[in-house]
């Protein structure tokens, strides 16, 4: 999730620079709703003079014109099954069908170079230095990129396809009808609070804050006066319902599909979350956030075109270790400088900065 969302404000700036290019894109299916909303039938590419475009088109599919599904997840499940043999060739017949320009990877790992790989295009653009360096040896033409931040890195990428000096824009996603009506519904009875979405889950322990202290921050919030929503990704639905249980059933718990999560999410203040999905998804919609960062690094993966306060530890340092416990440095953080950060972006007018904010805290 997090690595779509990073990519796409560099492909929305291709889309507005190149309004009549046809773009289609590899997606897992499950993070289809990123990309398309479930009704979309998908957007035909323009036969005449393309009319250049610097908003969101009013689409259900606002930003490619046709996706292509690679479910590696269940793959990997059962590799050699007939099932997924027969999927894994559906998909390449269809990528050498598309009869590509140019394939990019704006992922960097062997399972992105592979598939863009089955294009069998003859230029296929990829990082000097991608996250799995295995990869680059898949690529045709490698790119060395200079930004520090994995968006502007993309940028970088998508600009060599042309040669164009593009700088990353807020991304176009999708809108799902069904999923912005049950959005209105969920936040129809408080419609004048200021909503605060907090995501307790991450990708793997050492990322993830102490559930009690999320807690505390909810109540914070409630007792200041704001409407907390608590995303439960799969899986995560006992650490929403903990959070539920101590506010004594303030925060409202949502477990939600992803186009929904779209949803809500453009109606939120603020999102209070870690290196996750969620908390990249606010900032793509220009939603303030305040991130509690751990082991990954946030000059790289942090809040990215959008107000933000970003909380991390100087004795944490860059490991992705997936170890189960929270790394130590994210231990040191407390709720009462996270409820700090949080007032300082919803109430910017009576409060000061926390010292655990990075210096680097405002609108990149």
């Amino acid at each position: 999730m997090g690595d779509i969302l990073h990519a796409l404000p560099a492909v929305t700036a291709l889309r507005i620079a190149h309004p009549g290019w046809v773009i289609d894109w590899v997606v897992e299916p499950r993070w289809r709703a990123l990309l398309a909303a479930e009704d979309s039938i998908g957007r035909q590419s323009s036969q005449g003079p393309a009319q250049k475009q610097t908003v969101p088109p009013a689409n259900t599919q606002p930003l490619v014109d046709h996706l292509h599904f690679a479910a590696t997840k269940d793959w990997r499940k059962a590799p050699f099954s007939r099932r997924t043999l027969h999927e894994v060739k559906a998909l390449r017949a269809a990528l050498k069908a598309g009869e590509y320009d140019a394939v990019i990877d704006l992922q960097g790992a062997i399972r992105s170079a592979v598939l863009g790989s089955m294009a069998g295009c003859r230029r296929f653009i990829g990082e000097e230095e991608p996250r799995e360096r295995v990869a680059r040896w898949l690529f045709t033409a490698r790119v060395a990129t200079q930004g520090v931040h994995v968006i502007e890195q993309d940028v970088e990428l998508v600009s060599s396809i042309a040669g164009d000096e593009l700088t990353p824009v807020q991304p176009w996603l999708p809108t799902d009808p069904a999923a912005e009506a049950w959005a209105d519904e969920i936040l129809l009875p408080s419609s004048n609070l200021p909503v605060v979405l907090i995501n307790p889950g991450a990708g793997w322990g050492a990322k993830r804050w102490p559930v009690e202290r999320y807690a505390a921050v909810a109540q914070g919030l409630i007792e200041r006066g704001c409407r907390v929503l608590v995303n439960a990704g799969p899986g995560e639905e006992p650490l929403a319902e903990a959070i539920a249980t101590e506010t004594g059933g303030a925060a409202l718990p949502l477990s939600c599909t992803l186009a929904q999560l779209i949803a809500i999410t453009r109606r939120i203040s603020l999102c209070i979350a870690g290196d996750t999905g969620p908390l990249h998804l606010a900032c793509a919609l220009s939603k303030p956030v305040v991130g509690i960062y751990g082991p990954t690094d946030p000059s790289r993966n942090g809040p990215f075109g959008t107000r933000f306060k970003v909380l991390r530890s100087p004795e944490s340092r860059h490991d992705h270790t997936r170890n189960e416990t929270p790394e130590a440095g994210l231990l040191t953080i407390q709720p009462d400088q996270v409820l700090q950060a949080a007032d300082a972006l919803l109430y910017p007018e009576t409060t000061i900065k926390s010292d655990f904010v990075n210096p680097s805290e405002t609108a990149q």
